[in-house]
């Protein structure tokens, strides 16, 4: 990973905004995906313009795009493209979607952009780099006891079978819980304002931008169980600003 690769990322964003900002609270058709989420012209039009750009620019590097399927998944390196991570708020006309934009190398993400193209708010994490909203240095906040921390999720559907009651236990032991929020949430979290988001099913094109923001600003991601998320992780998803969390965290989900 380097420069020019956070340079790109950045110029991912702004051709996804420049497709998504349009269409924000208007009229446009909606679909219904296979596993019942919603999905609109605007989510292809978003992610169409960046593969378009990947293509001409790094046009051996493969892609994981939500709406677009993975092309040349056995490279070594791997963009994941969310275009709209939210797109229910989106339909809503609220604010709090994104686009989320990771480079993966060898199976580890190294750089991750959380772009919320509205209110053009940019979080921009890549290792070796802290994290930055809109070029200024973000920080997490310490909160090392789980009875005063705020947790957030974006709904209890997220939450599978025996999971749901996991969450559940955890979530009588924080101080607040907030609903809703997706990527927002995370991003958040990097700037101080969140002390935990926990999920559960994420795909890799959920989660991936995700890790280097948060840890660039000193927090800490991991899976369920405490491990370093991965391109082969399963998508169930700790994030604390405080690492002092992630132990405590673990331990009342398991």
């Amino acid at each position: 990973m380097t420069d020019d690769d956070i340079a790109l990322a950045q110029r991912l964003a702004d051709a996804a905004g420049e497709a998504i900002r349009p269409f924000y609270r208007a009229r446009f058709a909606i679909e219904t995906k296979a596993d019942h989420s919603p999905v609109t012209e605007v989510d292809r039009a978003a992610e169409a313009a960046m593969r378009t750009i990947l293509e001409r620019e790094r046009p051996g590097d493969g892609i994981n795009g939500e709406e677009y399927g993975a092309d040349r998944p056995d490279a070594s390196r791997i963009w994941a493209l969310d275009p709209i991570d939210g797109t229910r708020a989106f339909l809503a006309g609220r604010p709090l979607f994104g686009t989320l934009i990771a480079l993966i190398e060898d199976g580890i993400p190294v750089l991750g952009l959380i772009d919320q193209p509205i209110a053009r708010d940019r979080w921009v994490g890549a290792a070796g780099h802290g994290t930055t909203l809109n070029n200024v240095a973000a920080h997490v906040r310490a909160c090392p006891a789980l009875a005063r921390a705020h947790l957030a999720t974006t709904g209890p559907n997220l939450f599978a079978g025996g999971k749901q009651a996991a969450f559940d236990r955890l979530r009588d032991g924080v101080g607040d819980t907030l609903w809703g929020g997706d990527c927002h949430n995370y991003a958040l979290l990097a700037s101080g304002h969140l002390d935990l988001v926990v999920e559960s099913g994420l795909k890799l094109h959920d989660f991936a931008a995700l890790a280097p923001v948060v840890e660039g600003a000193g927090g800490r991601m991991t899976d369920w169980q405490g491990r370093a998320l991965t391109a082969a992780s399963e998508g169930d998803v700790i994030a604390a600003g405080d690492p002092a969390l992630i132990e405590k965290a673990v331990e009342a989900l398991a």
